[in-house]
């Protein structure tokens, strides 16, 4: 059985869209970032920087090892049960592995800070505009994109499809005009009117109805520590650890 430790993030649903795709057996489990448990030892030795999601394959080739960050566990499971969804070699697969590495390294940072400065940080004026021109970027090479092809990798929906469609879906809170973005907006409503994609919703939504109880009840402390204002100091059993492995280097 697989499971997979997040909530309702846009990172976590691209995952589930796969799962979903690929019709695997999963345990979704949810992870209470809003309270910190991703700081927990436990949850650390899954995931080193603290991140959902996190897969776990009991069953499968990364048995032995916890598959972290969204894009290395998409193309896992596209090459472990679902290869329709990444070809196996040549330009076909060049252009979906593209179009994923623009989603993780562009879409999600780019679309994530604007988030961030526009809710949490009003006093950044800065920030907040520096982030609002990147994220429009993102969007207006979205839109290109779609206009020379039905999919971003091309031909045929893909695990790139999976990884961006999350994210594109924030166009209209992050304040620009739909009429600009003919293209993406039928790509987001065809992928949105997928069976997969109404299934793994149906799971974050129960991913987000946590995530609320959590955000209401966090500490104001465990609030700044999601928000990255301040980073939890090792445990005593992680610090014996890295002096552990500094000493047999």
């Amino acid at each position: 059985m697989i499971e997979l430790f997040g909530m309702s993030s846009p990172n976590v649903r691209k995952v589930l869209i796969a799962l979903e795709e690929m019709e695997l057996d999963y345990d979704p489990r949810h992870i209470a970032v809003f309270r910190g448990h991703q700081f927990d030892e436990e949850f650390l030795s899954l995931s080193p920087m603290a991140k959902v999601p996190v897969l776990v394959d009991a069953g499968g080739p990364a048995s032995d090892q916890p598959m972290f960050e969204s894009g290395a566990i998409l193309i896992y499971l596209a090459e472990t049960y679902g290869p329709a969804f990444l070809p196996a070699g040549g330009p076909a697969r060049y252009a979906v592995l593209k179009w994923l590495m623009l989603q993780v390294a562009n879409v999600g940072p780019a679309l994530g800070q604007h988030s961030h400065f526009r809710l949490q940080a009003d006093d950044n004026p800065y920030a907040a505009r520096r982030f609002r021109h990147m994220a429009a970027q993102v969007y207006y090479a979205l839109e290109r994109r779609l206009g020379e092809a039905e999919w971003l990798g091309g031909d045929a929906y893909s695990i790139a499809d999976m990884a961006v469609w999350p994210w594109a879906r924030y166009l209209d809170r992050h304040g620009l005009d739909r009429a600009e973005f003919n293209r993406l907006t039928a790509w987001e409503q065809r992928i949105g009117e997928r069976p997969a994609v109404v299934r793994a919703d149906a799971v974050v939504r129960r991913y987000a109805e946590q995530d609320r109880i959590d955000r209401a009840t966090a500490t104001p402390q465990e609030r700044g520590r999601f928000l990255g204002l301040h980073i939890p100091a090792p445990s005593a059993q992680a610090a014996a650890r890295t002096t552990k492995e500094t000493k047999g280097m």
